[in-house]
């Protein structure tokens, strides 16, 4: 739910009351990831989307229904040949979604409330709700921040003033000590999914299904060299998401002007200021310099860096030559093999536009396991990420 939190916060500061429908698991080729929702509030209106329009009106139903009842839900959708007027989805896919009413007075409230507070403000926080389990636990919430504040952002422990943790299951105490630190793990790496667990903390008790929400600040895309087709880049990269730096020595070049749509814009050595600015799992390196002056100690740091991606703008003639700079320099076989050079894709790009857009490919492909080959004719998967499977079924409306 985290996904539409601006809403949701603007609908509890007003009073609302309403319903949120989020996917939990999915199968085979869906449209949307788990942690994306839909929310439907008293009077009808609805935010949001779980599927891309192929059982929003079902599930529009189902939150309508949740906020009468007041009963959490899950409800499984799929394709079937047997009934082809079910309620289902045309890709071929499976989702499980859980309904989750949130209404005045209910113990859920105060945690959904600090939750989509602490995502619209950009603030890193995790929330944690329980999928399936026993009854008495399905719908409740943990809310949780990281050990510290993630990428520089303000943490969910200053959004909600009690710590960093807050709300819990009313079980076993080891369950909530034990799914936080689960949470928190999900968080730093900035993942949405299930986890698995015992009643009491451990693979003791009934199982219990919990979804974690992640809301974490936007990865980085880091931008070396102030040039014509880095200007190309910013604008991809901001358009996926990211928060775009441009770092170049030179400060006639490095300017706002030239880059209006850069988040930040540096003017440093840059393996100087790869050195003292924050990375993490999430970052995305592009080095468009192609001078082995910059390129060489920035690319030594960047290769030994845990981000998930490393870029380098060239020639086929420069790349050769790069490597060996860089192998007298002590960059390991290893350390060479993570290097993306030259960067890109094979699209035939020409224009700073269509090379920003086959370095883009590349790093969507790199993120999610893609093979940047043609879907006409391929066998491959569409949704490469989509892997968890769903989760049980715990209840339905017919």
């Amino acid at each position: 739910m985290l996904d539409i939190a601006e809403e949701l916060d603007r609908w509890i500061g007003q009073g609302r009351d309403f319903a949120v429908a989020t996917v939990v698991a999915v199968g085979g080729s869906a449209p949307r990831r788990p942690g994306a929702a839909l929310a439907v509030d008293a009077d009808g209106t609805a935010v949001g989307s779980v599927s891309g329009g192929c059982v929003e009106g079902a599930v529009y139903e189902l939150c309508r229904q949740a906020l009468e009842d007041g009963e959490p839900v899950l409800e499984r959708f799929g394709y079937s040949d047997d009934d082809a007027f079910a309620v289902g989805l045309t890709c071929g896919g499976v989702i499980d979604i859980l309904v989750t009413p949130v209404r005045t007075g209910d113990p859920v409230r105060p945690v959904v409330a600090a939750a989509v507070a602490a995502a619209a403000s950009g603030a890193a926080a995790a929330l944690a709700r329980v999928v399936s389990g026993p009854p008495d636990l399905v719908g409740r919430a943990l809310l949780v921040s990281p050990g510290e504040a993630h990428g520089g952002a303000p943490s969910v422990g200053a959004a909600f003033g009690e710590g960093a943790r807050r709300g819990g299951f009313g079980a076993h105490p080891e369950l909530d000590r034990t799914v936080a630190a689960e949470a928190r793990a999900f968080l730093d790496a900035g993942r949405t999914g299930t986890l698995e667990i015992g009643e009491q903390g451990s693979r003791c008790g009934a199982p219990v299904t919990v979804l974690v929400e992640s809301s974490v600040p936007p990865p980085r895309m880091i931008v070396f060299g102030a040039i014509d087709f880095a200007a190309a880049l910013v604008r991809v990269g901001t358009f996926l998401g990211y928060h775009v730096t441009v770092c170049d020595a030179r400060p006639v070049f490095a300017t706002e002007a030239r880059f209006p749509e850069a988040d930040e814009i540096v003017v440093a050595w840059p393996h100087e200021y790869l050195e003292r600015t924050r990375v993490d799992a999430r970052t995305v390196l592009c080095v468009l310099t192609h001078d082995a002056k910059f390129d060489v100690p920035l690319l030594r740091r960047a290769l030994r860096l845990p981000v998930a991606y490393v870029g380098a703008m060239g020639s086929r003639r420069t790349h050769l030559d790069r490597n060996r700079r860089l192998r007298e320099v002590g960059v390991s076989e290893r350390e060479l093999a993570r290097l993306h050079s030259p960067i890109g894709l094979d699209l035939g790009a020409r224009t700073p536009e269509e090379t920003a857009l086959s370095i883009a490919a590349e790093i969507v492909a790199e993120r999610r396991g893609g093979s940047g080959v043609s879907l006409t004719g391929a066998h491959t998967p569409i949704h490469h990420d989509m892997t968890s499977s769903p989760a049980g079924r715990i209840g339905s409306v017919a």
